[in-house]
């Protein structure tokens, strides 16, 4: 369970670090059950590459069908301008998501084992869903920058409610790409709402034009079996992985059943 201190520091910075949080035996379970999955797909014809460019990925039935389903997305740099891998399969992979927490054993075991409702429920949270889950890879040399963004632009409740913890399956630096935030900035509006169409495309809805604040980043180096806790509306990023070192992390976003799902977000489970 969580501390007052450290309900208090969430509330007051937007994000919690717990240090020995997710013990080797869980980390090796889900990287050696990614590298499993890994093995058994059989790439599409078409590979869909998960980017920063936000049109690109809004176009993209596979990726909008991926909220009940286990899938894979791929490295910008891993594949060339016909198609092609330019490295292999298990160095390819961008991220695996969204649905393993549910669909997978493994990753139901872990998740299961490290009883998140109840800390999500300490946090505010009167009850908890397990919406959306990624096992994100930040490979060697050529793992992609995530722009500065705020997870409620995808993850939208109406009051906003999502909450998502990051666990890393390895150790994230600077060199390697790791989560930067701004410090309270959760407090900052929401400023874009990512959403279906109704010509079945996608949009954003811009909801508030000021900038961000030019302040640094607080950068979060952390060991492995280490849990960011991060609010929906904090504004955050990585960097790309500039090492010959991968950056495995899991995440696992949350919202509150009691808020309003609207039918127009991009992500829909038939797992309520």
């Amino acid at each position: 369970m969580f501390t007052e201190n450290q309900i208090q520091s969430f509330n007051k910075n937007g994000y919690l670090v717990v240090d020995n949080f997710i013990n080797a035996n869980q980390r090796k379970l889900l990287i050696d059950r990614a590298s499993y999955l890994i093995e058994m797909f059989q790439p599409p014809s078409k590979r869909t590459i998960f980017t920063t460019d936000e049109q690109e990925r809004a176009s993209d039935d596979y990726f909008l069908g991926s909220g009940d389903q286990i899938r894979f997305f791929f490295e910008e740099k891993a594949i060339d301008q016909d198609g092609s891998l330019t490295v292999p399969i298990q160095i390819a992979i961008n991220k695996i998501g969204h649905a393993q927490h549910i669909l997978d054993p493994v990753y139901k075991k872990v998740v299961d084992e490290l009883k998140l409702p109840k800390l999500v429920k300490q946090l505010g949270m009167q009850k908890p869903r397990a919406l959306q889950s990624m096992h994100i890879f930040k490979q060697p040399g050529i793992g992609g920058e995530v722009g500065l963004h705020q997870d409620s632009t995808f993850l939208y409740t109406e009051p906003m409610s999502c909450i998502g913890f990051w666990f890393a399956l390895e150790q994230a630096n600077r060199e390697n790409g790791c989560l930067q935030a701004i410090t309270g900035g959760h407090k900052i509006p929401l400023k874009k709402r990512f959403r279906l169409s109704s010509d079945g495309g996608t949009e954003f809805d811009i909801l508030d034009h000021e900038p961000w604040p030019e302040k640094p980043l607080d950068m979060f180096e952390v060991e492995a079996g280490t849990l960011i806790v991060l609010h929906g509306q904090l504004p955050h990023y990585s960097a790309a992985n500039s090492s010959s070192k991968s950056r495995q992390a899991f995440a696992l976003h949350f919202v509150d059943r009691n808020c309003h799902y609207p039918e127009d977000n991009w992500l829909h489970s038939n797992y309520k």
